[in-house]
């Protein structure tokens, strides 16, 4: 399929090829979903933690005595029932990361670039390159653009320039393309990619 290509300025710059392979493919909503669910899992820190009975700063005495008063069998305050006791089967400290198999998120990723492009939401653009590093003169470039809210790829390295100018635009992510993700992807409403990066992508997945 063949894509218009623009500059920044909003001018034509000719045309791309993008593969069908790649660009081309029916989304499937369940293959992204796994994909997005392995990202985020991954990402979640599992720092959360409660004291159980034998951690917290409390008495092992026993309560009171066995018998004779009428009441429960307790022995040591620090039972979850009590105020103050330990947790039980609280939460501990522990990684959230589960596996999946590199195909599978392979194949996440161009289902999520032709969920993108079924939806005419990719532009193609010939260089990201800003004169200058300022932030106001490249959002005026990305309102001119229709860009809003965004995700950026370029190539394997960003330009410093427009790196600086695009870090403090709200709602606007620039990364190099060996970062490309379906999380980012669907985040963000237009996806912006340079020739560069496409040439990237269909060298990974050829």
């Amino acid at each position: 399929m063949d894509l218009n290509v623009k500059t920044l300025e909003g001018k034509d710059a000719g045309k791309v090829s993008l593969s069908d392979a790649i660009f081309g493919l029916e989304p499937r909503e369940d293959i992204i979903a796994r994909v997005v669910r392995w990202q985020l899992a991954k990402k979640q820190q599992g720092t959360h933690k409660a004291k159980g009975r034998a951690e917290v700063s409390r008495t092992g005495a026993k309560m009171y005595k066995q018998k004779g008063t009428g009441r429960a069998r307790h022995h040591s305050a620090r039972a979850p029932q009590f105020r103050g006791g330990g947790k039980a089967h609280g939460p501990v400290v522990r990684s959230h990361a589960h596996d999946l198999p590199k195909k599978v998120r392979a194949l996440g990723l161009r289902h999520a670039l032709s969920a993108k492009l079924k939806a005419e939401e990719i532009i193609v653009i010939d260089d990201l390159v800003a004169k200058e590093a300022k932030t106001k003169a490249l959002a005026g470039v990305f309102a001119s653009l229709g860009l809003t809210n965004a995700l950026i790829i370029g190539g394997a390295e960003i330009e410093n320039n427009f790196k600086l100018a695009a870090q403090n635009i709200p709602n606007v992510d620039v990364l190099p393309v060996q970062g490309i993700n379906v999380y980012d992807i669907l985040r963000r409403g237009k996806l912006v990619l340079s020739k560069a990066a496409v040439e990237a992508l269909e060298e990974r997945f050829k």
